[in-house]
């Protein structure tokens, strides 16, 4: 008997996390306090492309997985040349480097989904390649927290960003893989997610990408390449704007 491939409805596709990129680490943190009125909770290393984080909780009641990431190069990252690929996200782009050294700049957003690739399968009948599934790890304090997530083998975000990386915690056979997602480990931040929008010259192609995923929280406009993504904070409603980059 073939197997079935998830159609929209049974799949659970929903925002796990922003992703804002800074030029160092340093630079984001004074920029979320500024910005936010809050510090960052602590990250961790990503070995494979020389990039380290700094998270914090930002789910509520609409968003309840969302955690916010602050990322950028780790200018300490020794990556042997034979094992060196473009890095995720974009990060290698000379004008998205040019723009974040001026100030952090929230640049993407990554979707949770139950079964990553079928989820995949589905954004290619769409004509779009989301990248391969690259299987991920890392140590954290309540034990080691895996994940699958797609990565294009040219680094490249696509649709200036406004069409998320695809993401499945655990490993393919976890019975509980929530069990050490970043929310069930961050502390409440003081922050919290109240709307996430997007806006694309395509944006009808990038709205049958969503349904294609099932991922309906997010709105799609047609228009100049943005996300916009609104938060209550300690400072009051904040809103973010990738502006394109």
């Amino acid at each position: 008997m073939l197997e079935e491939t998830p159609t929209p409805q049974k799949m659970k596709t929903q925002i796990d996390h922003l992703v804002v990129m800074a030029s160092t680490l340093e630079a984001g943190v004074q920029w979320c306090e500024e910005t936010l009125g809050i510090t960052p909770g602590p990250g961790g290393e990503h070995e494979k492309y020389g990039t380290h984080n700094r998270l914090f909780k930002i789910a509520s009641p609409k968003f309840p997985l969302a955690y916010f990431e602050i990322i950028a190069i780790n200018p300490q990252a020794v990556i042997p040349k034979r094992s060196q690929v473009p890095r995720w996200f974009d990060m290698d782009d000379k004008a998205l480097q040019k723009a974040v050294a001026e100030r952090p700049q929230l640049i993407h957003f990554v979707t949770s989904t139950d079964d990553i690739k079928a989820a995949r399968h589905l954004l290619r009948t769409q004509g779009i390649e989301r990248g391969q599934v690259v299987h991920a790890s890392r140590k954290s304090s309540k034990g080691t927290l895996n994940w699958q997530i797609t990565v294009r083998e040219d680094g490249e975000r696509l649709f200036n960003g406004t069409l998320p990386t695809l993401i499945q915690w655990g490993k393919p056979d976890a019975t509980e893989p929530l069990r050490l997602h970043p929310r069930n480990s961050l502390p409440r931040s003081g922050v919290t997610l109240q709307s996430l929008t997007v806006s694309h010259p395509s944006g009808t192609k990038l709205q049958e990408a969503y349904e294609a995923i099932g991922l309906t929280d997010v709105a799609v406009e047609t228009g100049p390449a943005n996300i916009t993504a609104t938060l209550q904070t300690p400072k009051g409603l904040v809103q973010l704007q990738s502006m394109g980059i």
